[in-house]
């Protein structure tokens, strides 16, 4: 305490120093009156010892720290190549050699030198594809899909179509043994069978059609679109990415339209790089190609084509034509290698090469219809005993194609001549459909009455089936098939039960053996009987 107030009077003298007279100012006073009465001394504030004091708030303050920890520990081994070189070397060295070897491959060198060669040369492997996946030795059945609300009206699967990326596969229903007009409402289905969350009796996707649906395509660049017949005899586009009306455009019922049944549609490319449109065919003789107006939601009829019995070529004068009667589409195929041709079968087995260039006007003019259409038909094959169900061209022969009737037979046809280059007994019922493989130029497969698949490569001596795939019930008829062009290990096959089973085929039915393009060459070069 004592050294607290020699502090404070040091500091204060100094202060009173500072500000002394001599500074030119007085110093501080205060007066005070004497207690003996004797008046008034003034003495200087520092000897009063006057004191004075403040206190402020108390300041808050706060402590936090924070703690992280992120340790990696990597560490890598390997051996110098220097030093592995060497230790192989060294191992090398140390093993004696073969006795002979040297010799040996002196004599052979020119001989193996001149077969590298050769082989570089050669065309034997042209076209092969190596397929390095492992592929089962048996044909399995990994998926089958149903969907209840079809399978409790009893309705069949009348088409299959895949998807341009080979995921998702979509499904049409309807009947095919009702003969009468009928106004029972089906519908469309697909399943992404990429798809994790799998249900096989529920689809990814249904859509509901107020009439049977007769035919099916998918988009062969566009995967959410698909092209579909109506048993009404409507064309209708529908978008499975939409989420509340898939329909995209409809031809509706008027006089330009189909008024029968439509058994076939097909995408086909126009003259505009990457823009297709559809053309379908119906019961009633007539084949129409569609523009699609996508943002107005119309269709556009291009061209009109109707094929008459009077006006079938004569290489089947011993076919019956009766005047002004239409030949009845039952099927259709584009050739994939002239964009200018198309086949087309019938109900009475008629068989015939149609061009969409034709110039000849049809003999009879349709009711109400604006234009005249042109008759298509310029060649005329060998007439089937019973209606042509499909037809389908070689993916790697120009000029082959196969078509399968309700007689039973498959027959192997080129364009250049009338009668078939092979007929085969595939089954003692119908036959629903036919189609070559994507991988495969000697391979195709034929859908039966009987529920059956038949795979037949005409590599095999043998005209027999190569393979069998059954289905169960003999009853349920195996009414359409499609390969995955994509995936070319899977099959589509729809069944008059209401299902459609998904087959991984085996590796001897769709990898392509080295000569198979030679071998069709030649089956082709061959001359009808």
């Amino acid at each position: 305490m004592k050294g607290l107030c020699l502090s404070f009077l040091t500091t204060y003298r100094r202060h009173v120093r500072r500000r002394s007279p001599g500074h030119g100012e007085c110093p501080v006073t205060v007066e005070e009156v004497s207690r003996g009465g004797a008046g008034v001394v003034k003495r200087p504030l520092f000897l009063l010892g006057f004191q004075k004091g403040c206190q402020t708030q108390m300041f808050r303050s706060a402590e936090s720290e924070v703690q992280v920890i992120s340790t990696t520990i990597s560490s890598t081994q390997t051996e110098l190549q220097e030093q592995a070189t060497e230790q192989l070397i060294q191992q090398n060295q140390d093993e004696p050699e073969p006795p002979g070897l040297k010799d040996f491959l002196q004599q052979v060198e020119d001989m193996v030198v001149r077969e590298l060669v050769k082989n570089v040369r050669s065309h034997a492997f042209d076209g092969f594809q190596a397929s390095w996946e492992d592929h089962s030795q048996r044909v399995l059945l990994i998926h089958s899909l149903q969907h209840p609300g079809a399978k409790e009206k009893g309705l069949h699967v009348t088409s299959v179509s895949w998807s341009c990326t080979g995921s998702v596969i979509a499904c049409a229903y309807g009947r095919i043994d009702n003969g009468d007009w009928s106004n029972e409402k089906s519908c469309v289905c697909t399943w992404n069978l990429d798809r994790r969350g799998l249900h096989h009796s529920q689809a990814d996707l249904v859509i509901d059609v107020p009439t049977a649906v007769t035919a099916l395509c998918c988009h062969p660049n566009q995967p959410s679109l698909i092209a579909g017949g109506l048993y009404s005899g409507e064309v209708v586009i529908w978008d499975t990415s939409r989420t509340q009306d898939s329909v995209v455009a409809q031809t509706g019922l008027s006089a330009d339209s189909h008024r029968d049944p439509v058994y076939q549609v097909s995408w086909v490319p126009l003259q505009k790089k990457g823009e297709f449109g559809v053309l379908s065919a119906c019961s009633g003789g007539r084949v129409l190609l569609w523009t699609v107006g996508f943002e107005q939601g119309s269709f556009v009829q291009k061209a009109a084509y109707a094929v008459l019995q009077q006006q079938v070529p004569h290489s089947s004068s011993h076919f019956k034509a009766r005047s002004n009667s239409t030949v009845g589409i039952t099927s259709m195929a584009l050739s994939p290698w002239d964009s200018d041709t198309f086949l087309v079968g019938s109900e009475g087995g008629l068989l015939l090469r149609c061009s969409f260039s034709s110039q000849t006007l049809a003999a009879t003019a349709f009711e109400g219809q604006n234009a005249t259409p042109r008759a298509p038909a310029v060649f005329s094959f060998r007439p089937r005993s019973g209606p042509v169900h499909s037809i389908h061209c070689s993916p790697f022969h120009r000029n082959l194609f196969v078509s399968g009737s309700t007689d039973g037979l498959v027959n192997l046809h080129s364009l250049l001549q009338a009668s078939p280059l092979l007929s085969l007994r595939v089954s003692d019922s119908y036959i629903f459909q036919v189609q070559w493989s994507p991988t495969r130029p000697l391979v195709f497969a034929a859908a039966t009455g009987k529920g059956e698949v038949q795979m037949f490569d005409l590599s095999h001596r043998s005209l027999r089936a190569a393979a069998t795939i059954e289905q169960g019930d003999a009853d349920q008829a195996a009414t359409c098939l499609a390969f995955n062009c994509q995936k070319p290990h899977l099959l589509a096959v729809g069944k008059t039960d209401g299902t459609v089973n998904i087959w991984q085929l085996s590796a001897d039915l769709m990898e392509q053996s080295p000569r198979e393009i030679s071998q069709l060459e030649k089956i082709a070069n061959q001359v009808a009987e």
